[in-house]
Parts: structure tokens; sequence; C-alpha cells
């Protein structure tokens, strides 16, 4: 890597800040502001299985676990917020004289849930990365077991209707954190809390890209035993990437919910947890910018032509999919190297053979 690589990086993510940041409020409408909100969402949870995936070789599929943490966390303060002392109000259509349960009282306090985003994801991941890479987990065991566990803990929560609200899932919040969901101002501030957390997702990934770990993480995907013969662990390095992107993918799930305005288990089971894979496989799992640029894609996609056209969008996605992987295995954000490596070769004349000595000493 060149020295100005990680410069240039460094200002893609300084334009990237700008026109989430600056540009974007200006131009959008609210509709389509909250969208790129949600996209924003998504982008922060592929950018971490980018480090995971892409860089580490891990295929996480299913961060919808992580992902559901941060999100009922988030979901069961805002809903707690809105009903105040009372009950809330699907719990009290199943059982009107039933208490609240226990393990959502501690969501009343701010700073139980803002702790419970950031430490259940890494407590979880840790001891599940620990558990699987120490017996030296990996390949299609290590994604089927992820993804296993979204669909279990999709499962759960669709059964327990009375504590999570089942498929209905959690929503009608009208506050966050004290400030008034339905004023525009504040949803303007929400949208730019998701951007702001996905501009330092990034900006964390590209310091862990060009740092010591970076380089590990990469040997350990080519090459694991090589980096165990010198002495490093494998399973120590994976994971590291593995919390990081879970912790990202809790981040995603918290924001999503005040953007959105609801969190069910169709969010976080398996066929969520494949989309998120497949938007950094469509962008480009090892760039830094493909991740995020792939997720917001797919979510744009999801969006605009899912809504219209719901069958039709899952068959066009699969086929995007299939077409990335066999033409374009780096994703699109390889499209410019390919391109200016075609016109180097077009460019550049072959240069005439040398004539053989016999035929130079006949001429003279």
């Amino acid at each position: 890597m060149t020295k100005s690589k990680p410069w240039l990086s460094l200002s893609g993510i300084g334009v990237f800040a700008v026109l989430l940041l600056a540009v974007a409020p200006l131009v959008l409408t609210d509709h389509w502001l909250n969208n790129l909100g949600k996209y924003c969402c998504w982008a922060i949870v592929a950018v971490g299985i980018g480090l995971a995936w892409g860089r580490g070789g891990m295929l996480v599929m299913g961060q919808g676990v992580f992902f559901a943490l941060g999100a009922y966390s988030m979901a069961m303060h805002l809903t707690l917020e809105t009903a105040g002392d009372r009950i809330p109000r699907f719990m009290v259509l199943y059982d009107p004289l039933a208490p609240l349960p226990a393990f959502w009282e501690p969501f009343r306090s701010p700073v139980f849930t803002l702790l419970s985003i950031v430490v259940l994801p890494v407590v979880l991941a840790g001891i599940l990365g620990f558990a699987l890479f120490k017996r030296r987990v990996k390949g299609a065991y290590f994604a089927i077991l992820t993804q296993a566990l979204a669909v279990a803990l999709a499962t759960l929560i669709s059964s327990t209707i009375r504590e999570t609200g089942g498929d209905t899932g959690l929503s009608s919040f009208k506050y966050f954190f004290g400030f008034v969901l339905n004023d525009p101002a504040n949803k303007v501030m929400v949208y730019q809390i998701a951007a702001a957390l996905l501009i330092v997702c990034l900006f964390v990934v590209w310091q862990l890209y060009r740092s010591r770990f970076g380089e590990l993480l990469v040997a350990t995907r080519d090459a694991e035993e090589r980096v165990r013969f010198l002495g490093y662990d494998p399973a120590n390095i994976k994971l590291v990437a593995f919390v990081v992107s879970a912790l990202m993918a809790s981040i995603g799930g918290a924001m999503f919910v005040p953007l959105v305005g609801i969190i069910t288990p169709a969010e976080i089971g398996a066929a969520a947890s494949i989309l998120m894979i497949a938007g950094v496989a469509f962008g480009g799992r090892a760039s830094l910018f493909g991740p995020a640029l792939g997720a917001m894609a797919v979510g744009w996609g999801q969006s605009s032509l899912g809504s219209t056209w719901p069958e039709g969008w899952t068959y066009i996605l699969g086929l995007l999919f299939i077409v990335v992987i066999l033409f374009l295995p780096k994703g699109l954000t390889s499209l410019p190297a390919r391109f200016m490596a075609a016109r180097r070769r077009t460019g550049v004349q072959p240069a005439p053979a040398p004539a053989a000595p016999e035929l130079a000493e006949v001429k003279s």
C-alpha cells in the first residue's frame, strides 16, 4: 500500500460526512431523509460485516442476533418512555392485570439502555466467538451456526407475545430520550445521529485496516496456520473482529428503531441477515466503502422496488447477487480499478522483439 492511499480513504470519509451530514438534510424531503437514515443503519451493520467477512474471512450470517439486541433494547426503553408510569399498551391487551416483566424494568433508565446496547453484544459475541474460534470452527459450519442463532432468536421473540409483542413487534414510539419524535427538527436530529455513527464506524474500521491488527487479520484469512506458526493466536484475532462487528450491528439496530418506528422479528431473522450479507457482497466486502455503499443500494432497492413489486424484488436481488459473485467477486467498488487497469493495458503498445544475433550478422 502506498502512503497516499490511507489519506485518500480518509478524504473519502470526509466527503461521505459532508454529503450525509450537510448536503442530505438540505436537499432531501423528510420522507427520503428518514429512508436515508434507515440505510445508514444498515450501512453501520455492513461496515462491521466487511471487517469480519471481507478482511477476516468469517461469513457472519447471524448479525440479526446483535441487530436485535440493540434494536429491542432501544425499543423497550422508548416503549416505557411512551407509556410513562403505566404498563405498555400491548401488554394490557393480553393480560390487563399482569405486572411489568422484571427484565423490562431496568430499561426505564436511559443510561442502562445505552450500556445494554454496547455491553450485551460485546459479551454475547465474546462468549460465542471464544467458544467457536478456540475450537477452530470456521467456513460453512461457522456461517450455518450463526444463521441458526438468528433463526432461533426470531422464533423465540415471535413466541413471547406478551413480553416482546411477538410478530407484531414494538411500535408507536412518541419520545426519543425526552425528544418528541413527531417533531420534524427532532427527526433530522435522529437522522444526523445515525449518519454520524456511520462516519465514526468507517473511521474506526479505517484505523483498524491500516494497523498491525488489520495486517494480522488479513494474514489470518489467507494463511491461518502460518500466523499460528509465527506465534500469534488466530482465534484471538478473529474474536476481536467478530466482537467489533457485533457491536456495530447492535448500534445499527438501536438507531433503526427511532427512525423506522417499529421493530419485529422479520427484521432480525435469517432473511434479514442474508439481505445484509448481499449488500456487503454487492458493494465489495474487502473495501472500506463498499459494504456501506452496497447496503445503502440494497436498502434503496428494497424501499423503491420492494414496495411496488415485492415478489419480483426478491428475484432481482438474487440475480444481482449471482452476477456480482460470478463476474465481480470484489464487488462494484472494484470497477474503477478494473477500468483503469484495462486502460493501461490498451494504452501500452508492445515493444518490437529484438532481432536474433544470427540475423543481425547477416544484415551487416
